[in-house]
């Protein structure tokens, strides 16, 4: 009998113990979909997925059983119709300018900033202004999907400050710009204040990175883009700079340096650090080599390109060659919105018709411009752009159940040639729900409504007066 007892007592043992070390681990947050789009290396799609997430962080990847099986979370959204990939980067904005979205259209690059734009912002740009564009413009993100931005604007604190507190991740410049602007008189105003913004935000915010914003190489010469590449130096700072965005710029260039853009940027030492070059219209075939040696950014900015008449970028022949590549809107004075599914469409399309091929630049290499390829572009690839374990968990689940996904035969072609930005459900950013079901919950939308129609209202006033006086 007590042969039995003791054999019953370790039966019973073996059985807690089995249970035991079945226990599934904790989470914070489980998300499923119908499609997991990981937009790793090799592009993997798993049917009827699932993520984990903990302290922001992606701790697995892989069907929904397997996740559910192997974590319990406080928190668990559910997937039906949908399809879930990581959040949309946008490599170039000037966010505030949403406040300026409409002011002036139709005009070539130089006539709209010296005669339009850039007297617009010395008249109405302020921090309250920035404020309330910034947060119009992170509304306006989050609701189409796009979790990680690089910006290039005036009082880059103030911008920080609304990307903090929205739940945004992004990479804020401070601008470098030789005339006075809002925020400073010149060149060595605006650059004393930079190093003062990145001193103050450098790894205060896991989520922004402060970076230097100088113009253009010709709104600061050789000299002054050389001097903000060495105060850019001690911090390891990025800089976001539009290059070889027009052919004005490329004459201008031409005619003060004798040499193109992007060499005259590289002959000063300007490229000898982390770099993301806005536009890049223009670069000639001894130039391309020059961005992939120096392991240049480029973004691509399809829609401003377009409506400036500024050029077709040679975006596949740069992808071939090696350039990290990337998407981004620009603002909404030159765009006019901040919707990324625009510009993958776009600059899929654009690069067909102006190639009279239409297998260039195919729908899967164009998602990764607005994901993993886009984070790569601005110096975060090891950080977002991609569902996988150790990366931070910026994602979002967009809707396939709509009349224009019906059928849907390849994922990664609806994605891009058929989804818009209503499509969008879930926004989540370093393990932060920001939208869900199409719900902002991290803007108090009312009220930056009101206020930014209260800022066109006064705008619109003073550009009516000012039009009737001339």
């Amino acid at each position: 009998m007590t042969g039995i007892i003791q054999r019953f007592i370790a039966l019973c043992l073996a059985a807690l113990l089995a249970a035991c070390s079945a226990e599934a681990d904790n989470a914070d947050m489980i998300i499923k979909a119908d499609h997991v789009v990981t937009m790793d290396a090799d592009l993997s799609i798993i049917d009827n997925g699932a993520v984990a997430i903990s302290d922001g962080i992606i701790i697995a990847v892989g069907t929904a059983d397997e996740i559910e099986t192997a974590y319990e979370a406080d928190q668990v959204i559910g997937g039906d119709g949908t399809v879930l990939m990581p959040g949309l980067v946008n490599g170039h904005t000037h966010a505030a300018m949403t406040l300026l979205r409409g002011v002036a259209d139709d005009l070539a690059l130089m006539s709209w900033l010296s005669n339009y734009i850039f007297p617009a912002e010395v008249q109405f740009v302020d921090s309250e202004f920035v404020r309330v564009g910034t947060e119009l413009a992170c509304w306006e993100m989050i609701r189409g999907g796009t979790t990680t931005f690089v910006d290039m604007y005036y009082y880059p604190d103030t911008i920080a400050e609304v990307v903090d507190a929205c739940g945004l991740r992004a990479m804020i410049s401070a601008t470098v710009i030789d005339q006075r602007s809002p925020d400073a008189e010149d060149a060595g105003d605006s650059l004393r204040k930079g190093v003062a913004f990145i001193e103050r935000w450098q790894g205060k915010n896991n989520r922004i990175t402060p970076i230097f914003g100088p113009h253009a190489n010709y709104t600061l010469n050789g000299e002054q883009l050389a001097a903000t590449r060495e105060a850019a130096r001690p911090f390891d700072a990025p800089v976001s700079i539009h290059v070889s965005e027009s052919p004005f710029e490329l004459q201008y260039s031409k005619d003060n340096y004798g040499m193109t853009s992007i060499e005259m940027l590289d002959d000063v030492g300007f490229l000898d650090g982390p770099t993301i070059a806005a536009h890049v219209v223009w670069p000639t075939d001894r130039e391309i080599p020059i961005l992939v040696d120096k392991k240049v950014g480029v973004i691509h900015n399809p829609t401003s390109n377009m409506k400036l008449a500024s050029g077709v970028s040679p975006v596949a022949k740069m992808l071939a060659a090696g350039v990290r590549m990337g998407l981004g809107t620009d603002g909404t004075a030159s765009n006019n919105d901040l919707d990324m599914w625009e510009e993958m469409r776009l600059a899929a399309l654009l690069q067909k018709v102006d190639s009279m091929d239409p297998e260039v630049l195919p729908a899967a290499d164009v998602l990764r411009m607005a994901t993993s390829g886009g984070a790569k572009a601005i110096g975060l690839g090891d950080t977002v752009g991609s569902l996988e374990v150790g990366k931070r968990a910026d994602l979002i689940q967009v809707g396939f159940d709509d009349v224009h996904h019906v059928p849907t035969f390849d994922v990664i072609s609806h994605l891009v040639y058929v989804t818009d930005e209503q499509d969008v459900e879930t926004v989540i950013v370093d393990g932060r729900v920001l939208m869900r079901d199409g719900s902002i919950l991290t803007v108090d939308t009312e009220r930056v409504e009101r206020e930014a129609r209260a800022f066109g209202a006064r705008i619109k006033k003073a550009l009516d007066e000012r039009n009737r006086s001339r």
